[in-house]
């Protein structure tokens, strides 16, 4: 079982049409105190992340509630835990919502050496 203060984060991704629908989820998950940080929508793609998305973060305690909100949406997303693994996290230890995306993985942080949260200047766990 997942320790329920484990940080996870879930990445929503979304097209131009999508936009609208992903940018109502995005204020919805902005009113939520459950949620600890909804980033910013870029329209481009940005890291691993070919296509455009936002990140919110969340506890493990708190997943089934930001998955079935994203499901309900349509929108397809990337939910994964942060650990000292970005490649894990990104790929064995991830959770797709709707049709994957063919990430970048060069990008991502060696074993034991996960960068994210420093190298994005959010340190909200």
């Amino acid at each position: 079982m997942t320790n329920p203060d484990a940080p996870f984060h879930a990445h929503i991704y979304y097209d131009p049409a999508e936009r609208p629908a992903a940018a109502t989820l995005r204020d919805d998950f902005g009113r939520d105190p459950a949620i600890l940080f909804v980033g910013a929508m870029t329209d481009a793609g940005v890291g691993p992340h070919p296509v455009a998305q936002y990140e919110v973060h969340f506890l493990a305690s708190h997943r089934a509630a930001v998955v079935a909100a994203i499901e309900a949406t349509g929108l397809r997303a990337l939910v994964h835990p942060l650990t000292d693994d970005d490649l894990a996290d990104h790929t064995s230890l991830a959770h797709w919502i709707g049709e994957p995306i063919d990430l970048d993985i060069t990008v991502l942080d060696p074993p034991g050496v996960n960068q994210g949260i420093p190298r994005f200047g959010i340190s909200d766990f």
